[in-house]
């Protein structure tokens, strides 16, 4: 009794380490930086005014947001490796991780639910098994009145035999379609990724780097013609006027600026003016990666957590047990 009575103080504390250690860490700001990964995703989701009066709620301006992403808005980042790849970490790369590739046999499964394939199918298997069925012979001279068509019975077959040989050439050609398309689309997203360059300010100087490099504070410049990679925030603009039709549907082209709509937008096209701005969201956080992984063509962060929690919560709470039995 006294051994349960002590141990419960100790079960207390452990419980309350799992809670902080198992909540979600992107939910808080790094000891470097004065803004979450969750608090970025929640800015741009507004729009308009509403976007202007979360800034300046959360941050004053756009200066305080480049202060608190640790970042300058004229010189932009130092381009330190290390300050580099502790942005990745913490606020994730400007990579959209795909989903794993659907085999050949997967797409043939997926050809077979046709209704119209299926009902071919249960066709083809009834006019084979009539075909096939052979009836006593007492029974065979009634229906024939004695006498035997032995070419019908024998070429009965053939009926059913060309619908399955028709069904499986349908569901071949479908399959392989398929297949070529996403081998297709692939490659050309992996171009892009790795040929698509943008222009950003580094040390005080303009460079054209590959997208993938892009992290969250990084100060891009914007111009007509432009595919934003990432999304942001306007620190500067002139006349700039983006099509968000890719993400909206609306095929007016959106005024963006400081006092209309400062949000700019991975996957829109900028198709008049200039500026430049602050990166605030990239990869499966950006918009566009938020969109893809709800219909399913990336893979989303929360898989990839769900893997990183299985390999270290079960030797972590292992070792909470043995604890536990030690007291």
């Amino acid at each position: 009794m006294n051994r349960s009575a002590k141990s419960q103080p100790f079960l207390s504390s452990l419980s309350h380490e799992i809670i902080e250690i198992m909540g979600t860490v992107e939910n808080e700001p790094a000891p470097q930086y004065e803004v979450s990964v969750m608090q970025l995703r929640e800015l741009m989701d507004s729009r308009g005014t509403e976007g202007i009066a979360k800034i300046q709620q959360q941050f004053g301006n756009v200066f305080g947001l480049c202060n608190a992403l640790r970042t300058a808005p004229n010189e932009g980042l130092s381009g330190n490796p290390k300050d580099l790849e502790n942005r990745r970490e913490f606020f994730g790369a400007n990579v959209i991780p795909p989903k794993p590739p659907k085999t050949f046999l997967q797409l043939v499964w997926e050809a077979l639910q046709d209704v119209t394939l299926i009902i071919l199918e249960v066709a083809a298997i009834i006019s084979l098994a009539l075909a096939f069925y052979k009836p006593p012979p007492g029974e065979e001279d009634e229906e024939t009145g004695g006498g035997v068509h032995e070419d019908e019975s024998e070429a009965g077959w053939i009926e059913g035999a060309a619908i399955l040989v028709s069904v499986i050439i349908v569901v071949l050609v479908t399959a392989f379609n398929d297949y070529t398309k996403e081998r297709q689309f692939r490659g050309l997203q992996n171009r892009i990724e790795h040929e698509h360059k943008f222009t950003v300010i580094r040390g005080s100087e303009a460079k054209e780097l590959l997208v993938a490099e892009l992290v969250v504070g990084d100060i891009c410049q914007v111009k007509y013609g432009d595919l934003l990679p990432a999304d942001g925030i306007i620190i500067q603009s002139n006349d700039l006027k983006v099509d968000e039709s890719s993400l909206t549907g609306e095929s007016d082209h959106v005024k963006k600026g400081n006092d209309s709509d400062p949000m700019l937008l991975s996957g829109t096209h900028v198709m008049e003016g200039s500026g430049r701005m602050v990166v605030t969201a990239v990869g499966i956080n950006s918009q566009a990666g938020i969109i893809f992984a709800l219909l399913g063509a990336a893979q989303s962060e929360d898989d990839a957590q769900k893997k990183q929690m299985k390999k270290g919560t079960v030797p972590y709470i292992f070792n909470i047990c043995r604890c536990v039995a030690l007291q």
